[in-house]
């Protein structure tokens, strides 16, 4: 039998577990991987798989969204998951993990894995001469590859604006003004807290709303991302915005005091060595020098070094709807598949599911072998559903929630999180007979 030669263009999230599930299945495979050659905009490091903004896959609660995506990938052999467990770093109830040192572990995991030979260079234009081409290059695509994309979609490309929060160095951070602790004091104490008084939170508000911005040349109105918006942006919404949201201080009670702060800025471990901690909410697009500014008037952070400010970027994502079907495959050219977030799903675990999906697919019709979609009952099929049929008139990225779900008419009456708990049960189940019937 002669073995099958597939292109995967992007060695982000969706780019190596898609070359990981076809590399065990024996396919053969080219991952090109622009940097360190070529640069993004937002990376810090030269490797695959590196995370740029949070280094949370957030919560591990099955009932929670993020829960119910990791149960079912790690379900799936998730290699992105499996790679990166040994660097996992507290963080209370979530999964989170040392952003460089797995990057690096990735890295050096793909390029180890039987089938993959790894091209460091940029692609501008979609090979011709493979069996079939996956793109995975991910919401930062390059100017000359996005261009080629047009090609594809007819049509110019959506993006909306995304922003990494502030990186702090640990042995600068006055501990006697913060305390260690997590929320509703669900697991270890991990996260460092710091409490602000009302006047100081109110003082947090003015700074933001008259703070400098680094300016976006190319438009008139930023389009953001809901889940991600600049702490600036959330700051004007309203005085009390940022009090219910990034800075709520519920299930936070200071040890010093006895009582729950007005707000709290919470700071999650960012290393192994806790070396790092990040600013966790406060995405931003304000000037260094404005961010030095206002975040060093926090108490505790006084006399704060940065590791990285907070950073602006463009994500590039396709109108999925009028472009890929259920099984992320290009409508018009059955050998060209579309994954991660340029696909237009949002989101760490789901640009990890999508790429897994793909490379599932992929292996299924190289093979001349039919594999039913993933089912809706399941986090992923309800989130591929979403993506490749939605609306295309309002079509915006995507991240999976319970809401994805289809109503389950035989579940038991019961509390939000009882009925999340029999849909997650539900979709495990639903995975697993799949994965039987499709010999997975």
């Amino acid at each position: 039998m002669i073995q099958k030669h597939v292109a995967i263009i992007g060695g982000g999230l969706a780019g190596t577990e898609a070359a990981y599930q076809l590399s065990k299945r024996n396919i053969k495979i080219t991952l090109y991987e622009m940097r360190p050659v070529m640069k993004s905009p937002i990376h810090d490091t030269p490797f695959m798989g590196e995370l740029v903004c949070s280094n949370s896959l957030g919560s591990e609660e099955i009932t929670s969204a993020s829960g119910l995506l990791k149960n079912e990938l790690f379900e799936l052999d998730s290699f992105f998951l499996n790679t990166v467990t040994p660097y996992r770093v507290p963080s209370g109830m979530s999964f989170s993990i040392d952003r460089v040192q797995a990057a690096q572990a990735i890295d050096n995991a793909v390029c180890s894995l039987p089938h993959i030979t790894v091209v460091r260079e940029e692609i501008k234009t979609i090979p011709t001469h493979f069996d079939a081409v996956i793109i995975a290059s991910g919401p930062l695509t390059s100017q000359s590859f996005t261009e080629t994309i047009q090609t594809i979609t007819k049509r110019r490309h959506l993006h909306f604006y995304d922003a990494t929060s502030p990186i702090i160095k640990a042995e600068t951070i006055n501990m006697d003004l913060v305390f260690r602790a997590s929320r509703y004091d669900k697991g270890a104490p991990d996260f460092l807290n710091v409490p602000l008084y009302e006047t100081q939170y109110f003082d947090l508000i003015t700074a933001l709303n008259s703070a400098e911005c680094v300016p976006l040349h190319d438009v008139d109105s930023p389009i953001y991302y809901e889940s991600c918006l600049p702490v600036e942006e959330i700051a004007r919404r309203g005085p009390l915005s940022l009090a219910f949201g990034p800075l709520k201080p519920v299930g936070l009670i200071d040890p010093r005091s006895g009582k729950q702060p007005f707000a709290v800025v919470q700071l999650r471990q960012d290393d192994m060595f806790r070396h790092f901690y990040q600013m966790v909410g406060f995405q931003t697009r304000l000037k260094w020098p404005e961010q030095n500014r206002i975040f060093t008037s926090l108490p505790g952070l006084e006399a704060a070094k940065f590791e990285r400010y907070g950073r602006m970027h463009r994500n590039t994502f396709i109108n999925a709807p009028l472009i890929i079907d259920e099984y992320f495959r290009c409508k018009t050219q059955h050998n060209l598949f579309i994954c991660g977030q340029l696909s237009g799903v949002e989101g760490y675990l789901e640009s990890i599911a999508s790429g897994l999906i793909t490379g599932l697919y992929l292996y299924h019709q190289l093979n001349n072998s039919h594999i039913n979609p993933i089912p809706i009952e399941t986090a992923i099929g309800s989130l591929v559903r979403a993506i490749a049929l939605g609306d295309w008139k309002s079509f915006s990225p995507t991240n999976f929630t319970y809401g994805l779900l289809p109503v389950d008419q035989t579940a038991k009456k019961g509390t939000k999180k009882e009925q999340k708990f029999q849909k997650a049960q539900r979709a495990l189940e639903c995975l697993k007979k799949w994965k039987i019937q499709n010999s997975i």
